[in-house]
């Protein structure tokens, strides 16, 4: 009876963690169905677009987006990166893609310049109204560029900078996103540090240059990520600010090409605008796919 006692106690101890078990895995499998379902949901358009990409004209126009490959993928691709369009017939992808690195990495770098100066003096430095210029800055965040869309346009027009990379990139700058998070990283450097370098003789510029700088390089490249991919991805002030082709980014051309396209022939040439369509998207996946490291600690860091 004993023995008998025993191995039922047994037996009914293993069965929650039997059940435990089963639980985890269900709710495993759960999860990774939620997240699959979520990859294809992003990915299927990415995979139609390519699809279509490869297709003739006539056929897409005929039968629509197609699942199965052709083959023009090449010289639809080809043709959106070196084939002239446009209502001048002067631009190219490349000129279009040219001039979006542009101005991604003019308004990634000149935003991560201003910040970092911004969060500097509010951090090192005894000002008066430290704490109230840093929520004066915070507060911009709800003043995004679309409120102040009309102001900015008049700025920019009575100075003469439409149609250049200055007007461009400039109005885009002042913002509180990066001088939040390089405050809250600077936050985090201990006073013994700061100590340290007054002892040895460091200056404010030097302090700044050879001790913020390097230990601010995850947050740097974090920061260099989120901009990036957010001046990338700009439309509305590059369609207001630029009337010239020749200054055209990828997002903003590729309405522009699809419009001359669509008035100067019969059919358009939908696998051209859907090879661009993958272009666009190619350099800001790859910024996170090589520097997703970086991005995942400068967040991290600056959470501390």
């Amino acid at each position: 009876m004993a023995v008998a006692d025993s191995i039922i106690s047994v037996s009914q101890t293993h069965e929650p963690a039997r059940a435990k078990r089963r639980g985890v895995k269900l709710s495993t499998i759960a999860d990774h169905a939620i997240l699959i379902a979520g990859a294809l949901f992003m990915l299927v358009p990415v995979y139609l677009a390519l699809t279509t990409a490869s297709h003739d004209a006539v056929h897409i126009q005929r039968e629509g987006l197609s699942f199965g490959f052709s083959d023009d993928l090449v010289k639809n691709f080809d043709a959106a990166l070196f084939a002239k369009g446009g209502f001048t017939g002067a631009i190219t992808g490349t000129t279009m893609l040219l001039n979006s690195f542009i101005l991604g990495v003019g308004f990634a770098v000149g935003k991560i310049v201003l910040s970092m100066i911004a969060a500097y003096a509010i951090v090192y430095f005894r000002l008066r109204f430290a704490t109230f210029a840093f929520w004066a800055i915070f507060t911009t965040i709800l003043l995004p560029l679309e409120v102040r869309i009309v102001p900015s346009y008049e700025v920019i027009q009575g100075i003469g900078l439409t149609n250049t990379y200055t007007g461009l990139i400039v109005p885009l700058l002042a913002s509180a996103t990066g001088t939040f998070f390089f405050r809250q990283f600077f936050l985090s450097v201990p006073d013994e540090l700061v100590e340290a370098a007054r002892i040895d003789g460091a200056g404010p510029v030097k302090f700044f240059i050879d001790i913020l700088v390097p230990l601010s390089r995850t947050m740097i490249a974090a920061i260099f990520i989120i901009m990036f991919v957010y001046g990338w991805n700009q439309y509305l002030w590059p369609t207001l600010i630029t009337t010239e082709e020749g200054l055209f980014t990828l997002v903003r051309g590729i309405r522009q090409i699809i419009q001359a396209m669509a008035e100067g022939s019969q059919i358009p040439e939908y696998g051209r605008m859907m090879a661009l369509a993958i272009i666009a998207m190619l350099p800001p996946v790859a910024i996170v796919i090589l520097f997703q490291s970086w991005f995942v600690k400068g967040l991290v860091e600056s959470e501390k």
